[in-house]
């Protein structure tokens, strides 16, 4: 037995690179989403800007709009929005996909959606007033 050989502690060339791709790929895969993700929130932001407005429908969907165009807001219009009266009060409603390629033909699709009901659950449908 060799008393001076000691067992190298530490990761290899191909581990590295191993853990350096997947870090690559996490990271792509965070650009790609973080944009969607920022949007989604805009669009939230506009439709609670849009129910105090306290006006009509036509109102609050002239206020979104406003908003999307200010917010960089593209996935969704006014025309999109579920608006409903619910105890009385309006209550605004969204949700759309997101599919964002990756690689060849796989993609990933995010689903996004939001109220601003106190409930949480999504107006069940538009009334015009």
């Amino acid at each position: 037995m060799q008393a001076g050989l000691k067992r190298q502690n530490g990761i290899s060339l191909v581990g590295l690179i191993v853990v350096l791709a997947a870090l690559g790929f996490i990271g792509v895969l965070a650009l790609k989403i973080v944009p969607t993700y920022t949007e989604y929130r805009a669009i939230q932001n506009a439709i609670v800007t849009a129910k105090a407005t306290g006006g009509s429908v036509l109102e609050m969907q002239k206020s979104f709009d406003a908003n999307a165009t200010t917010g960089y807001i593209s996935s969704i219009t006014s025309r999109d929005l579920l608006i409903a009266k619910e105890n009385g009060e309006f209550e605004i409603s969204f949700a759309y996909e997101k599919k964002i390629p990756l690689v060849g033909p796989a993609s990933l699709l995010l689903e996004y959606q939001g109220t601003t009901s106190k409930n949480g659950v999504p107006a069940p449908a538009k009334t015009d007033q």
